[in-house]
């Protein structure tokens, strides 16, 4: 009686809420929806966005816009990057080009556990205008010309994501010496590895990586005569093998100052990128990428940002070594934006190494656009959420009303501007309160996931689909779509077809949408891999002379043409009674779990049941833990028998809940105490699940899950 009553009391009190809500939704609509054009934005999403050029369900689709030819170049006649850099500066000179925030102190923070955390109080941003730019980067290519680099002939970079990556970039494509790029967190032997095979003479890397790195793995790399450092500081040069010459950035840009060498200018058909890939799946393998491939690959990508131009400001804290962050960057420089510097550690406020009541990078810039991968959002949800939870009654239920409010009007194509003003600005500002969109790429973003991101940061979110192999460029979805879980239709510079699978069970005959491996076909698509002396048999070229690469992944296409991952041929396991698990697909639905931070599901086809490994969110396991009277070190914590039950209780429940089959819901999970990041080596830089080190890595634990000890 007293639940019913207190019940009845709570529906009384939020009455008022709920009407001022209808009210407000009543006056506001109409002015909203004509002002804002909201009914041509809902018909935008419903149009058809791309159709077979055969009639037949496995393809090849082509976008609508540009359905007779796919587009090479965005604009006439800059078929390479040094022109595309050289218009752009013609056209932005004395604007401001790269960000990069002053250093005003470092302090050492020590935690309650005795760790120490280095911690940043940071300035404003200083600028490089476009003619800035273009002075360095033509010092600094003089310059490693004048050091013995010849055209056509490889130069490494492996560095963090900063300015000076960006002028090394545009140093190389001017003079012609293709670019070979490696993760700033690859492990020592594929460093090596990737240097030696690509025979690099000259490499362009940062202190910090010189010392903690490469020093160790130089002996082994015989061809490397001049390494170049960016930092301001002074390099110790002991310990260095005999022969190997060691430069400043500034001392390189020096010699450039003298009279320059005759410049050898790239054609569209010259290698202009190796991009090492962070490996996945074993041995990094170096991409070979043309001008002309990039060039293609960035006019589809820009074709579905709106608007991309000089009012944006871009922040930039991606591997500058993955595709889509370069990709990104490239874009921003071509169409007059200003790209500011940042990194996973300083994003935010609330950032590991930005020091308490200081600002975060996003609060400073207040950036337009933001390229994003899922874990980042995911995490971004989460702590928003768990703040959410710690409000008062009247607080919590207030943003609740509120968000379903505005989901339910989101869901329908329009909006909420009184919810924005009201009640999520303040989230908004997490991310400096101007972002316009978000792009989402290297792995599948959940629905969830992307309706938050629409909901309290008010911005749409482009999902994109796109690999090293294709330049980024796959598909993007429209601004204007309202729809989750798909990536959108085929870019304007290429087309996209399905093989069918039979053995996991996918053809074009597949009923509501045809379904197949994904194969991605048009000028965007790269050379194939460094000395692969044509062994690459994920590529292929057609009866036209189109290149194509088959990606591994499945695919499901809409009537609109627009594109869904449903799985990935690499990640489909048979069990021993016959049943197929896409680990991704239950490692994917999982995550939304409040518990889990990361999850890799395992199985094997020997067993009769799937297994996994978690990653558990810390403030709600200790919490959980307190409430059972398990106390004890977050590691104690983890390995706790009942600790692993309670987490595979919440796993049983929210698999029910979102209508998993029950042989793909994990049976036995291991609780991880150390988050999964690029430095472990057991994800790859865009997070992306490294399978064969998770299993190395858990080896003993999946003996005991399984009963073998």
């Amino acid at each position: 009686m007293g639940a019913q009553s207190d019940s009845t009391l709570k529906s009384i009190l939020l009455f008022p809420v709920h009407l001022v809500i209808w009210l407000y939704s009543l006056i506001s609509f109409l002015p909203w929806y004509f002002i804002t054009g909201a009914g041509q934005k809902r018909t935008q999403s419903a149009r058809m966005k791309a159709r077979s050029t055969t009639g037949s369900p496995e393809g090849p689709y082509r976008s609508v816009d540009h359905f007779d030819s796919l587009a090479t170049e965005d604009f006439q006649g800059k078929d390479t990057l040094d022109k595309l850099f050289k218009h752009a500066v013609k056209r932005f000179g004395p604007a401001d080009c790269l960000g990069t925030r002053e250093v005003l102190s470092e302090e050492n923070e020590i935690q309650p556990n005795g760790k120490v955390f280095k911690k940043l109080i940071l300035g404003e941003y200083r600028w490089l205008s476009y003619n800035e730019l273009d002075s360095v980067a033509s010092e600094f290519g003089n310059g490693l010309a004048a050091l013995g680099q010849q055209p056509k002939n490889t130069i490494a970079i492996f560095c963090e994501t900063r300015a000076e990556w960006m002028i090394t970039a545009q140093a190389c494509f001017r003079h012609n010496f293709p670019l070979v790029t490696f993760y700033a967190t690859l492990g020592e032997d594929a460093i090596a590895y990737g240097l030696n095979e690509t025979g690099v003479t000259h490499l362009v890397t940062s202190m910090e990586l010189l010392e903690s790195k490469l020093k160790k793995v130089l002996p082994q790399i015989s061809k490397l005569k001049h390494i170049i450092y960016v930092d301001q500081k002074k390099v110790n040069t002991e310990g260095y093998p005999e022969g190997l010459s060691i430069h400043s950035m500034q001392a390189v840009r020096d010699l450039g100052v003298l009279p320059e060498n005759k410049i050898v200018t790239p054609q569209p058909s010259d290698l202009a990128v190796v991009m090492y890939t962070s490996g996945s799946t074993g041995r990094p393998k170096g991409v070979m990428i043309v001008h002309s491939n990039l060039i293609a690959g960035m006019t589809g990508q820009c074709e579905r940002i709106p608007g991309l131009g000089p009012d944006d400001t871009y922040i930039a804290y991606l591997p500058l070594a993955h595709v889509l962050e370069m990709t990104a960057e490239i874009s921003c420089v071509t169409y007059g934006c200003r790209i500011g510097y940042s990194s996973p550690q300083t994003l935010s406020d609330q950032s590991t190494r930005i020091k308490k009541g200081s600002k975060g990078d996003s609060s400073v810039l207040k950036p337009t656009l933001m390229a994003a991968v899922p874990e980042i959002m995911d995490r971004i949800n989460k702590n928003v959420m768990s703040k959410v939870q710690e409000m008062s009654y009247l607080q919590k239920t207030l943003f609740t009303l509120g968000y379903k409010y505005k989901l339910e009007q989101v869901k329908r194509g329009h909006d909420a501007p009184l919810c924005n003003m009201l009640l999520f600005r303040k989230v908004k500002k997490l991310l400096g309160g101007r972002v316009r969109m978000m792009l989402s790429g290297g792995a599948p973003l959940s629905s969830a996931t992307q309706r938050f991101m629409n909901v309290c940061f008010c911005c749409p979110v482009g999902q994109g689909y796109g690999l090293t192999e294709t330049c980024g460029a796959g598909t993007i979805t429209e601004v204007a779509d309202i729809s989750t879980g798909r990536v959108g239709a085929p870019l304007i510079c290429c087309e996209i077809k399905l093989r069918d699978w039979a053995e996991g069970g996918y053809t074009s005959k597949d009923k509501p949408h045809p379904r197949g491996e994904i194969l991605i076909g048009g000028p965007n698509v790269t050379m194939g891999y460094f000395r692969q002396d044509g062994n690459d048999q994920d590529y292929f070229t057609d009866e036209n002379g189109q290149r194509w690469f088959c990606t591994g992944d499945i695919g499901e296409v809409y009537p609109d043409g627009c594109l869904m991952i449903v799985d990935r041929k690499k990640d489909l396991v048979k069990l021993q009674a016959g049943e197929y698990v896409s680990l991704g697909k239950v490692e994917s639905a999982l995550k939304t779990c409040a518990f889990i931070d990361n999850i890799c599901a395992y199985a094997n086809s020997e067993q009769n049941y799937v297994i996994g490994f978690v990653v558990p969110n810390q403030k709600k396991l200790t919490e959980l833990a307190k409430q059972r009277g398990i106390g004890g070190k977050w590691e104690e914590i983890c390995n706790h028998p009942e600790m692993e039950k309670e987490v595979l209780r919440e796993i049983t429940e929210a698999a029910a809940k979102i209508k998993l089959q029950r042989f793909e819901v994990p049976v036995k999970v291991h609780l991880s105490p150390e988050p999964w990041t690029p430095e472990t080596g057991l994800v790859t830089d865009a997070f992306k699940l490294k399978r064969k080190e998770l299993k190395n890595h858990y080896l003993n634990d999946i003996e005991r899950m399984y009963g073998r000890k």
